[in-house]
């Protein structure tokens, strides 16, 4: 049973169960999800919320509580070898917590941000799980002496770089002019993000526009994302090629999320924003204790890109930083230099294989393949 939040952690959960179905053919994979891990073959058992920050929450507790006792009907009723969690930390420990009632082995799969805040899950994810693969190496250090066993697998989103056609190549996939250069702006994938980005990237889409028309302006988005509005004509919309478009692209503007670090494996130059409701933003202020908010600072340990907050995150501020990527070459050249160095920390890991195997590892299987 593989149990995942929001659009990573269900592409997480995608690439494992490939891996799984590589190793064991006849494995039965269900799980909490989204229409992404059906369209795989998973069984769904329950929705995952996908959802994001204290006020939504709130919003959407009545949909996670049925989630919840449904996949906790499932853990009962079907007794799977192992359950498998993915990032989605409220939701999953409480899952844990019935797993391990059951005697059921847990391996979970993204540690939840215990670096940011709310360091006190610590203990509880290791009073409550069997092993835990962590993304980044850094993770490793909180989990000392905890007796939790513990391995950094790479990240899976390595697994899912890999381009190897020109810039122009790419454009002429996505039906855009192979001659003029390409600015991405990615709002995000969840729906209260795309809500609340949309407009600030239709008027920095607009300033481009304006100013830079030698430019296409490209909205990657997920398949299953919509948007309501019409958008204006100089605005392309692509649905499910992110990567493709942001390795064609000269710069990006990016809502703080793993698109981040994908952007940055590409060594496509990014400024990073990010906004939510105020009551969230307050309590986040109290609550976490982290200086970058971007996968890549945090990872590099410095402002390597610039991150706009709240009310810095305006069509103005962002719009001003890409010109600044695109017209100042010693920056840009800085900015891809310091890029390069997430590939070298995060290493060649597939982290996926290595997962399958620690699932097989962990609910007893015999594998007829460890490679």
């Amino acid at each position: 049973m593989i149990s995942a939040g929001e659009a990573s952690g269900e592409l997480y959960g995608i690439l494992l169960s490939r891996e799984i179905k590589r190793l064991w053919p006849d494995a039965e994979i269900f799980g909490v999800g989204s229409s992404r891990m059906k369209a795989e073959g998973i069984t769904l058992i329950a929705q995952s919320s996908n959802i994001i920050g204290f006020v939504e929450a709130f919003r959407h507790i009545a949909k996670a509580r049925r989630s919840f006792k449904r996949a906790c009907e499932a853990l009962k009723q079907k007794r799977p070898d192992i359950l498998v969690l993915i990032d989605y930390p409220d939701f999953n420990l409480a899952l844990a917590k019935r797993a391990k009632r059951m005697g059921i082995p847990v391996l979970y799969y993204v540690s939840p941000q215990v670096w940011a805040w709310r360091k006190r899950r610590i203990k509880k994810i290791a009073s409550l799980v069997d092993k835990i693969a962590l993304l980044l190496p850094f993770e490793l250090d909180y989990y000392k002496g905890t007796g939790l066993q513990c391995e950094f697998v790479g990240h899976p989103i390595v697994e899912t770089i890999d381009i190897r056609r020109s810039k122009e190549g790419l454009k002429k996939e996505l039906h855009l002019d192979p001659q003029r250069p390409v600015i991405t702006l990615l709002p995000g994938s969840r729906p209260v993000e795309i809500r609340r980005h949309l407009p600030i990237l239709r008027e920095v889409a607009t300033r481009i526009h304006v100013e830079m028309p030698d430019f296409q302006t490209v909205i990657p988005l997920t398949k299953e994302t919509n948007i309501k509005e019409r958008l204006e004509d100089y605005i392309k919309v692509i649905k499910g090629e992110t990567t493709k478009a942001l390795a064609c692209s000269e710069a990006s503007a990016i809502a703080s999320g793993t698109a981040t670090l994908e952007a940055a494996l590409l060594g496509v130059p990014m400024v990073v924003f990010y906004k939510v409701s105020f009551f969230t933003y307050a309590l986040a202020k109290l609550l976490v204790r982290v200086d970058y908010i971007s996968l890549v600072n945090v990872i590099l340990k410095k402002n390597v890109v610039t991150e706009l907050i709240q009310r810095d995150a305006t069509s103005e501020n962002i719009f001003s930083e890409l010109k600044r990527i695109l017209q100042n070459t010693d920056y840009r050249q800085e900015l891809i230099y310091s890029l390069k160095k997430i590939r070298d920390i995060l290493g060649e890991k597939r982290a996926s294989n290595r997962v399958a195997q620690m699932t097989g590892e962990i609910a007893g299987w015999n594998s007829t393949s460890a490679s």
